[in-house]
């Protein structure tokens, strides 16, 4: 399979704070990759990178061979980003929202109609979508954020934890309908996440990232079997050397 991004010994500084310290890792085409580890870790200055918004102190990263630095325009022409705390228009209903940003990405006005109603489809908030913003629930919004993301068909959507806050169901249809697109559509994912039980079911590798560096790439079978662990939060504290405290309770509690 394809190589389609490449990130060799990425780092970012903040003055005096290190965020990012020589980070490597390749996604194929057509997986959905997770970065995953707690707050604070580089998992959003990474993505922040990829989406040509942050410059790198160091390292490189190239998105189908093209220098997200050098080739920024190139770039942003193949990716789509969605930022953990994006917002839609609140003065627009839902349909006006996808439809303007149709117009903004399509080079013409048929192509704007198609990636129109792909949004509406993949959105799934039926006549919702003709009431305004203002009146969506979280779930809804971030569901219309997912649509946007998506109708322009990019060859690489990077989310920043794209089901944060939502509750079950909410969370349940966006990982159906990205593992859907990467499936039908061929669309790569790149998706940061501090939530490794959700990532475990959607990824199809990970790589744990803790204080700006990667400690451990592979499949969530993979690395489970490696550190005798029954799901990735336990690989993650094995991986970093954390101990993991005996469980609370048991006979006569």
């Amino acid at each position: 399979m394809k190589v389609l991004v490449e990130v060799e010994n990425l780092e970012k500084d903040y003055g005096r704070i290190k965020a990012l310290r020589g980070i490597s890792f390749s996604i194929r085409e057509g997986e959905i990759f997770g970065l995953i580890g707690p707050n604070g870790a580089g998992k959003s200055t990474t993505l922040k990178i990829l989406a040509t918004l942050l410059k790198p102190t160091g390292g490189t990263a190239r998105i189908a061979g093209h220098d997200v630095v050098k080739d920024a325009g190139r770039v942003r022409g193949l990716i789509s980003y969605l930022p953990e705390e994006a917002g839609a228009y609140k003065n627009l209903t839902g349909r006006e929202y996808l439809e303007f940003m149709a117009r903004l990405y399509a080079k013409d006005e048929r192509k704007a109609r198609k990636m129109l109603e792909l949004g509406v489809r993949i959105s799934g908030l039926g006549e919702r979508l003709d009431d305004k913003v203002s009146t969506y629930s979280k779930g809804m919004t971030r569901k219309l954020l997912i649509a946007r993301a998506l109708m322009v068909r990019p060859k690489l959507a990077i989310l920043d934890e794209p089901a944060s806050g939502l509750d079950i169901v909410n969370a349940y249809e966006i990982r159906k309908t990205i593992k859907a697109f990467a499936r039908n559509e061929g669309v790569t994912f790149l998706i940061s996440s501090h939530n490794m039980l959700e990532v475990e079911f959607l990824c199809d590798r990970v790589a744990l990232i803790n204080e700006g560096r990667i400690v451990e790439t592979g499949t969530p079978g993979e690395l489970k079997e490696k550190y005798d662990a029954e799901n990735l939060e336990e690989v993650f504290m094995k991986a970093v050397g954390v101990e993991i405290p005996e469980p609370v309770g048991g006979e006569g509690s």
